[in-house]
């Protein structure tokens, strides 16, 4: 038998490995900053590391790639930063903490840290292949982000009366879990040679498996009680709707300020590294990305 909840030993492995990532990150960030990308090798950093060469290709599989961890803490800190703001702020002010919090020298990054970022940017902006990683770990903090502000426009909804049902909840987890299974599939297209015993990861398949229509069918029965509700169409009138009582658009709208409140920290710390402003006070990120979200003041984050 074989138990899907992770043992105090696979924990303890997967978080020294996350340690491990974020020393080789360091090691890779130092010497990027001391010598330039293209001088450093992934040999150097495996030895700044100490580690064996063998062992970075076990964790990245470029030179670039090892800064990875690194761009990625600061997008998680922003991320929940905004999870743990007061549920009575607005959205717009959630994100407006987040922003200091995980901007400010010394609380998110330490101070004397801020060069070796504004480094790193400027050589994400002129190598492809940085560039690259640094614009993958910003569209999954922007997917995160939207999943949190998704969380808190639903928990804001229940408290006035206007969330989603009990049912609309069982419809988007639903979807959730085909949205993780369709990717577990595309990753492992012979899943059946990995995971002998199944039943044991889904004890009810008939949810994803036995009726793959579930989650459509379902939502189109959301979306027929809401015409009948509704028979002009009123509700909707282009606008915005973030706390509608269909998770997939309150999630589809999530996810588009997610990206409009992204941006504006990411075009902030980008603009920043361009220049030589100062880490903190005026021209610094904290400062520019709230100038930016405080012209995005009308957006409709939430109701």
């Amino acid at each position: 038998m074989s138990s899907t909840t992770p043992t105090p030993q696979a924990s303890l492995t997967e978080r020294r490995k996350a340690e491990t990532r974020m020393e080789i990150a360091r090691a890779a960030a130092g010497l990027f900053v001391r010598h330039g990308l293209r001088a450093t090798r992934a040999e150097d950093i495996a030895q700044a590391a100490g580690i064996a060469p063998r062992t970075f290709y076990r964790y990245f599989a470029t030179k670039e790639e090892a800064v990875a961890p690194l761009y990625a803490a600061g997008a998680q800190r922003w991320v929940e930063a905004v999870r743990a703001a007061p549920a009575a702020v607005s959205v717009a002010q959630a994100l407006e903490e987040g922003v200091r919090h995980t901007l400010t020298p010394g609380v998110g990054v330490s101070a004397s840290s801020w060069e070796w970022v504004r480094t790193l940017l400027r050589l994400a902006a002129a190598n492809p292949s940085l560039r690259r990683v640094w614009a993958e770990v910003c569209q999954d903090s922007e997917r995160m982000l939207g999943e949190v502000l998704a969380q808190r426009v639903t928990r804001a909804g229940t408290a006035t009366g206007s969330a989603a049902t009990a049912g609309d909840d069982n419809v988007a987890s639903a979807f959730q879990q085909r949205r993780a299974e369709r990717e577990s599939r595309l990753a492992d297209p012979q899943p059946g040679l990995a995971d002998p015993e199944p039943g044991l990861a889904d004890p009810e398949p008939g949810l994803a498996e036995a009726e793959p229509g579930l989650v459509d069918r379902e939502l189109r029965i959301a979306d027929s009680g809401r015409r009948l509700a509704d028979p002009e169409g009123r509700l909707a009138d282009f606008e915005p709707r973030f706390a509608s009582p269909e998770p997939r658009f309150a999630y589809a709208e999530s996810r588009f300020a997610a990206a409009v409140a992204s941006a504006a920290v990411r075009t902030a710390l980008e603009g920043w590294a361009e220049g030589d402003g100062p880490a903190e006070g005026p021209g610094s990120p904290a400062d520019l990305a709230l100038r930016n979200l405080a012209a995005l003041r009308n957006f409709p984050f939430a109701p």
